[in-house]
């Protein structure tokens, strides 16, 4: 759908990678070497999406680091379209919403790296119905078409596991991101 309409197989994987997660950074030669793009042809697109103000670039020594522009007016719908684009709002719809007991939920791995490899990796906390999780999950991988691979936590597993699941640099789809606990509060045995 959206690979028909953006014919620049390196703006799409662009897109893709910075608006399907906001606080996504990253430069030139580390998104050439992931999207096997020549540098020349990521630079082209990047300058085009930067003097567009789709993108914010910041010079870090002797680096370049792109982020999206959060404030760009078209923000919000190309975000839209990205998650659409990737069965984020159907899985949203189809699953996160029906499960009821659910404190936080996000998305983390490739799609949380904006890389849409097919399988989509979902950290839930809170104790919903295993049952009826896999009814949902099996109707909206159909929808999709994409597999969902799910991992469901207690609250007590979160903050041991926060950092291993890299939660911090997830798409955080409901709830508030926990605070990491201090170094004073981590004992010295964990």
């Amino acid at each position: 759908m959206l690979d028909t309409l953006i014919t620049s197989r390196t703006r799409l994987n662009l897109l893709l990678k910075f608006f399907s997660n906001p606080q996504t950074i990253s430069y030139l030669r580390s998104l050439a070497e992931e999207f096997g793009e020549s540098t020349n042809s990521v630079r082209l697109e990047l300058n085009r999406l930067s003097e567009a103000g789709y993108l914010n670039s910041k010079a870090d020594g002797n680096t370049i680091t792109y982020r999206a522009n959060t404030s760009h007016p078209l923000f919000p719908e190309i975000s839209r379209i990205v998650s659409k684009y990737l069965g984020l709002d159907s899985l949203m719809e189809q699953v996160i919403y029906n499960l009821g007991d659910l404190r936080n939920a996000w998305i983390i791995g490739d799609y949380a790296k904006g890389k849409d490899t097919g399988l989509i990796d979902l950290v839930i906390v809170g104790a919903p119905d295993q049952q009826y999780l896999d009814t949902l999950l099996a109707r909206a991988e159909q929808m999709i078409s994409r597999k969902i691979r799910v991992l469901v936590l207690s609250a007590e597993e979160l903050p041991r596991l926060r950092e291993t699941l890299g939660l911090d640099q997830g798409i955080l789809l409901v709830g508030n991101r926990p605070n990491p606990p201090h170094k004073s509060q981590v004992s010295e045995n964990e």
